[in-house]
């Protein structure tokens, strides 16, 4: 058997999805990548629901079996597809908000419950996978954690960037928890609003991971509705940038109204009105319709998708409002999130995240925690250059504060 140690696999885990790939230690490169939901859903959609669950030893226990599990059995497969043996494998390297690396590593989550939210150490972890629950032993690194809502993930994006000095630049990773950073000089402001798994496709009616099937974008031309799918599949169900996309879309056409009602079918002049049911007492739209499934959209997942965007609008003002700088004066915006495609930034505009200058200044990374993992276990010195990145992130707290509920509440709306 070989005894080259030729790969390892890099993992964002996140709360609603997990992303993981398969490096060439020789190459510096990705030869392969999966992606499944995180199975801890079952204990909660959201951080804090799975904290609260965490509480209870045994809870947690099971959620770090749950998660580790599912790890393992990526790593493998991606492995096996590889042609590569298991003891040509160097180890893992993962990178997830404050609540899933502490979940990860059985750790009690009481400190990230209450005040000041804080992890037992921002240090960064290295371990075994036998420590993460998983039945082989391999070496383990778990990316360091600024803060209580600002974790491993969201250094791990900004290390997969080189940060230039061009002037205020805002990082921006659209997910459950809704990560983002400042830079603008040496130090790093940074937050995190509890969006939701909406802008993910989960806990939504017909939401999935950005998997085969998943309807991940959607247009409308005139009463024509085109969707399309990851892998061409036929459509089974709807991830986040399918989600954003189809709102947008609607919001266009006037099927939702800025106030995110959307409108029943009496009330709709054109053939989308053949679109517009009722499902479970509940009005939605309709995408897809064949004998064995319908993928829609329904309003409660539209509500859903405005408290996202209302939290994540609201701490971009205050985290630039922190910073003295405004979210029109950004040199520049990187949006990077599990959407499942390459989502325009003009689709954020239309829902009300950016303003028209974000729009102008906005570019899209897909993946961009999973490549900071994967420059950290090809780059020499890779543990120092992260310990060094994470040390200049200033946590700004939101939780509480006057300022971003009364932001929250004036941007629920869509506009």
């Amino acid at each position: 058997m070989s005894s080259i140690k030729r790969f390892a696999v890099a993992f964002d885990l996140g709360t609603t999805t997990i992303a993981a790939s398969l490096v060439d230690l020789e190459k510096g490169a990705r030869i392969a990548a999966l992606g499944a939901m995180n199975p801890q859903r079952a204990w909660g959609a959201d951080v804090l629901a799975r904290l609260e669950a965490g509480r209870s030893p045994e809870t947690l226990a099971a959620m770090q079996k749950s998660a580790g599990a599912e790890l393992e059995r990526l790593a493998l497969e991606l492995l096996a597809g590889a042609g590569g043996a298991e003891d040509e494998l160097a180890g893992i390297a993962l990178a997830g908000n404050s609540a899933m690396e502490q979940i990860l590593l059985g750790l009690p989550v009481d400190r990230l419950i209450h005040p000041p939210y804080l992890p037992i150490s921002k240090e960064a972890r290295r371990t075994s996978t036998r420590a993460l629950g998983w039945s082989r032993d391999f070496h383990a690194y778990l990316f360091p954690l600024p803060g209580g809502f600002v974790g491993g993930d969201l250094v791990s994006f900004l290390f997969s960037r080189q940060l230039a000095e061009k002037g205020p630049t805002l990082y921006l990773d659209l997910g459950t928890n809704g990560e983002m950073a400042l830079c603008d000089g040496e130090t790093i402001l940074a937050t995190s609003a509890a969006a939701g798994p909406a802008f993910e496709g989960g806990n939504l009616s017909c939401g999935m991971a950005a998997l085969s099937g998943a309807v991940s974008g959607v247009k409308i031309e005139g009463e024509r509705v085109a969707l399309s799918t990851i892998g061409g599949a036929p459509p089974r169900g709807i991830c986040g940038s399918g989600v954003l996309e189809c709102v947008a879309e609607l919001l266009s056409c006037g099927v939702v109204e800025p106030s995110g009602r959307l409108r029943p079918a009496a009330e709709i002049e054109s053939n989308l009105a053949n679109r517009v049911v009722d499902i479970d007492g509940v009005t939605s739209f309709l995408l897809y319709r064949d004998a064995s499934r319908s993928v829609y959209l329904s309003q409660e997942d539209i509500r859903a998708l405005q408290l996202a965007k209302g939290a994540l609008r609201a701490g971009m003002e205050v985290l630039v409002s922190r910073a003295g700088v405004s979210l029109d004066s950004l040199s520049e915006v990187v949006l990077t999130g599990s959407f499942g495609a390459v989502l325009p930034p003009a689709v954020l505009k239309k829902i009300g995240v950016f303003t028209e200058k974000m729009v102008i200044v906005s570019g899209f990374t897909r993946d961009g925690a999973l490549a900071g993992v994967e420059r950290f276990l090809v780059e020499k010195d890779g543990a120092k250059k992260v310990d060094e990145l994470a040390a200049r992130v200033r946590v700004i707290p939101l939780s509480g504060t006057p300022a971003f509920e009364r932001l929250f509440l004036g941007r629920l709306d869509f506009a």
